[in-house]
């Protein structure tokens, strides 16, 4: 899970916070398959579900030109999302027992973690957005096994919103401030169980 940032020019002359995600974190995405076969090659799936995943903002503190890698703070942003992707998956054909696909659609996420209020006694000073749309575009192969199909997918999902509250936190304003736009970015690798 990644979020895309834009900096905030306007804040970056006042308050020197430069703000990134440094480092990715995995999570764990549990869905049931629907599947929709209207032709030969092509399938309408909705996939439901959950996902939960966890993301760090950290702020490096680009006042001292000498030691810019300075770590100012850092802000874990947790995400609890139900999800209801809507995908249209392009089949080739089967050789043996693999067949080749791409898939692409939208997909809803309502995020359970999202505050609506600040908590004083935790240093968290950036609150998301609760709902989001992303559109999704992957690739896969669908292995046919005995009992079952079993198809790996790889797949990126990009929010199509700003999903960062811009109401600062009491006496933290510069961490919203440093952000001009987030919006969620997701890479997603999935194993499928027909």
């Amino acid at each position: 899970m990644d979020f895309d940032i834009t900096r905030s020019q306007e804040y970056y002359e006042i308050d020197k916070l430069y703000p990134e995600v440094s480092l990715l974190n995995p999570g764990i995405n549990i869905q049931i398959v629907t599947n929709y076969r209207p032709g030969r090659y092509f399938d309408i799936r909705f996939l439901p579900g959950v996902s939960f995943g966890m993301r760090n903002v950290v702020y490096y503190d680009n006042s001292d030109l000498e030691n810019i890698e300075a770590v100012n703070t850092q802000q874990r942003l947790e995400s609890s999302f139900l999800e209801f992707p809507l995908l249209l998956k392009y089949k080739g054909d089967r050789l043996n027992n693999v067949r080749p696909y791409i898939v692409g659609g939208l997909n809803y996420r309502y995020d359970l973690a999202g505050k609506k209020e600040y908590d004083d006694e935790k240093p968290v000073y950036l609150r998301l957005k609760r709902s989001d749309l992303y559109y999704e575009v992957g690739a896969g192969l669908d292995f046919y096994l005995t009992y079952f199909k079993l198809s790996v997918e790889l797949k990126m999902s990009h929010g199509l919103r700003d999903v960062l509250v811009h109401e600062p936190a009491s006496g933290y304003a510069q961490y919203m401030n440093a952000i001009e736009k987030m919006k969620s970015q997701i890479w997603i690798v999935s194993f499928h169980f027909e």
